[in-house]
């Protein structure tokens, strides 16, 4: 299943050296429909510290194994 998302900046974490995202907005995309905004299924509070994380919340939330998911940044 790819997802389309865009972020907006975070906070600095002492867990990764790095800073964290925020998603502002993410998309369903594919099976032959337009994109489906799924945006109210995450947290968009949630500091996410990579797309990886995100990978795996998202394929918690639609009961998929976390290599059916695929991400796409908006630019």
């Amino acid at each position: 299943m790819l997802f389309e998302f865009t972020r907006r900046s975070g906070a600095p974490t002492v867990f990764n050296d790095g800073t964290t995202f925020h998603v502002d907005q993410i998309s369903r995309c594919g099976e032959g429909q337009g994109p489906t905004d799924v945006s109210h299924l995450i947290d968009s509070t949630y500091g996410y510290h990579s797309s990886r994380e995100l990978r795996w919340h998202l394929a918690e939330r639609f009961g998929l194994a976390p290599n059916a998911v695929a991400l796409r940044e908006a630019h």
